[in-house]
């Protein structure tokens, strides 16, 4: 019997009650009142971890699989609820996403050589407890998908998550904690404080047994991470461009770029910031995004008012990001159609709707001269990021000069931007893309010490 929406919102609530999240009670597993009580919780579940067989490590992690499927519609709507960003829909994609494509214990692998002096292997060990800050913009699919890898390779982990979805992180931890129990695992794999804040995170990032620290956010908690004397993975902004050249297939490349920029409201780091694309097509780009994909072209004026709201006093204004298009719209007295998705205009690569990365489902267009020129301005609204650019083109050396020129850990060609993400694209899932530290999307393998065991002149049969 399919689920309605009314059945949906009793269910929310039923949970919501029974957790009574709303005061983040201390008797859930893995929530606790103080950090220092948080790691050293996470600390004691580790050591039975690190113990642990693979198979075991993997049965627990399948159990989590199962659960997010099962929760995946909760979790959603928790998270839109909580933070009032992005929609139900695509973030019930998104932990299906998670939980059939992060991936476990297969990710950690031996290297080994093998000679006449003998054999040498490489094996991948655990950190130990690691230290997490996870955002707003993506609670719940972080924490399960950070979850996931580091458990594989024998690690437990403290979160500091974003206080502004810190019930629907409350719920995921939870969730992961179950699964343990169930799978024959220890309670608080993964903890986190009933009330996060600069000074919990603080604790966590200068504690003794946090050797490693992993940030999903902005460019100030990457910062802070990168200060903190301790190895960090730095999951930080982006402001992704999708270049178009004169080669492309306009209509398809139109298509693709409104699917990405407008999934989960243009939240994902990943998603489609601005287009910039040669001027012989922008004409034809700008029809088809327009006509056959539900775009709002914005006039001189209604641009003016959208920058004097989201981006109110020069800076980013919280209440518009991961807000769909007629909200955004509704809020510069325009009154919308209903099958409106995504804002589009015409413009400057220099104009603060495009140059600033929104996380809102408006695409300026920008019109270059040549191929050349396009690069050369995607290249600036990237603003050094290295995180993902898109293009979409059929000649092949144009692919390749952007990709060198752009340097990013993602570049998606001819598709939407979300299928980085193993979403109508090949590859595992991820939600935090270390761009900053080098990592680039990073797994289960990422959150392990590489060591060598070298046994010279022995175990060599051949």
């Amino acid at each position: 019997m399919p689920i309605s929406e009314s059945m949906v919102q009793d269910i929310v609530q039923e949970v919501m009650a029974k957790m009574q999240i709303a005061d983040a009670p201390s008797g859930k597993h893995g929530v606790f009142k103080e950090m220092n009580d948080a790691i050293e919780a996470a600390k004691k579940a580790q050591k039975i971890v690190r113990a642990m067989s693979m198979d075991q490590r993997e049965k627990i992690i399948t159990c989590i699989r199962r659960k997010t499927k099962e929760n995946a519609e909760i979790l959603a709507r928790m998270g839109v609820d909580e933070t009032g960003m992005g929609n139900v829909g695509d973030k019930i994609l998104k932990h299906h996403l998670v939980a059939d494509k992060t991936p476990g214990t297969e990710d950690i692998t031996t290297t080994a050589w093998s000679g006449d002096r003998g054999l040498t292997l490489i094996e991948m060990g655990p950190f130990g407890v690691i230290g997490a800050i996870t955002p707003c913009t993506n609670p719940s699919e972080t924490i399960l998908c950070n979850t996931m890898g580091m458990l594989a390779g024998g690690n437990t982990v403290v979160f500091n998550p974003h206080p502004a979805a810190i019930k629907t992180s409350i719920y995921a931890i939870n969730l992961l904690n179950e699964a343990s129990l169930e799978a024959g695992g220890p309670d608080n794999i993964a903890v986190t404080v009933e009330k996060p804040t600069l000074e919990t995170s603080g604790i966590m990032m200068k504690h003794k047994d946090i050797p490693l620290i992993a940030a999903t956010g902005g460019p100030g908690v990457v910062t802070a991470v990168l200060s903190s004397g301790k190895r960090g993975i730095g999951a930080g902004a982006g402001n992704p461009p999708a270049l178009v050249d004169e080669t492309a297939d306009v209509r398809k490349a139109a298509q693709d770029i409104v699917n990405g920029c407008t999934f989960d409201n243009n939240l994902p780091c990943i998603a489609e910031k601005g287009i910039v694309a040669v001027s012989s097509i922008v004409d034809e780009l700008m029809h088809y995004l327009v006509t056959e994909n539900d775009c709002y072209l914005a006039s001189k004026e209604e641009q003016d008012k959208l920058t004097e709201v989201v981006l109110a006093g020069g800076k980013l204004n919280r209440k518009c990001v991961g807000r769909d298009a007629r909200t955004l719209l509704s809020m510069i007295g325009v009154n919308a159609p209903a099958n409106i998705r995504c804002i589009v205009f015409e413009g400057p690569k220099e104009h603060p709707l495009i140059t600033t990365e929104l996380m809102m489902p408006i695409l300026g267009v920008v019109r270059a001269k040549d191929f050349d020129d396009a690069v050369e301005q995607a290249v600036w609204l990237e603003h050094g990021n290295r995180h993902s650019a898109h293009i979409h083109s059929k000649n092949i050396d144009n692919i390749t000069k952007y990709a060198k020129a752009i340097d990013t850990a993602i570049l998606v060609k001819n598709a939407p931007s979300y299928a980085a993400l193993g979403f109508g694209g090949e590859g595992y899932c991820t939600f935090t893309i270390a761009s900053r530290t080098g990592e680039g999307l990073t797994s289960a393998s990422t959150f392990t010490k590489r060591r060598r065991c070298v046994m010279a002149d022995s175990l060599c049969i051949r």
